[in-house]
């Protein structure tokens, strides 16, 4: 499979495994209150939309934003859709010199980080995929069960798009 086809689907299991893990969190009393468990979402969004920054056309200087600044705690969950949509539409590209494409990766410096847009989004993937993990596990502390979001759980049920509303 072409490396533009395994990113694309990378992404769009990513953005499935992120809306699992929302509709979940905003189904459960409580569960958006934890400060654990939002501070993370937000670190995890927050680096999607640095990495959409990155890749895009960098217009402005990027934003750092607080977890405090989403209150309701769903309009970060709106931020994720967007970030998504962004980052499938890059992942999906019709040529792989856009994956080629070699960007300066600006918060890494001493020394300064150059990779390609391809080694971008499969890092975001991962990083979300990790700190998705994180929140499964508070989520369960908290009494929710998380929903199974890996890979193949998303193969084995047909490969189906984000479900983000509860």
């Amino acid at each position: 499979m072409p490396a533009r086809e395994t990113l694309r689907d990378v992404w769009n299991h990513h953005a499935w495994a992120d809306a699992e893990h929302w509709r979940a969190f905003a189904a459960s009393p409580g569960a958006l209150a934890d400060v654990a468990l939002f501070e993370r979402l937000h670190h995890l969004h927050l680096t999607q939309s640095a990495w959409v920054w990155a890749i895009g056309d960098r217009r402005g200087e990027f934003v750092f934003t607080k977890a405090t600044d989403f209150v309701p705690a769903l309009t970060l969950r709106d931020v994720a859709m967007r970030n998504h949509a962004s980052l499938i539409a890059v992942a999906s590209a019709s040529a792989e010199s856009e994956l080629d494409r070699v960007i300066d990766i600006p918060w890494f410096t001493d020394p300064s980080l150059r990779l390609s847009v391809g080694d971008g989004l499969t890092q975001v993937a991962m990083h979300s995929h990790y700190h998705r993990a994180q929140n499964a596990t508070r989520f369960r502390e908290l009494g929710g069960e998380p929903p199974a979001t890996d890979l193949v759980t998303w193969i084995w049920k047909g490969r189906p798009a984000p479900g983000w509303v509860v």
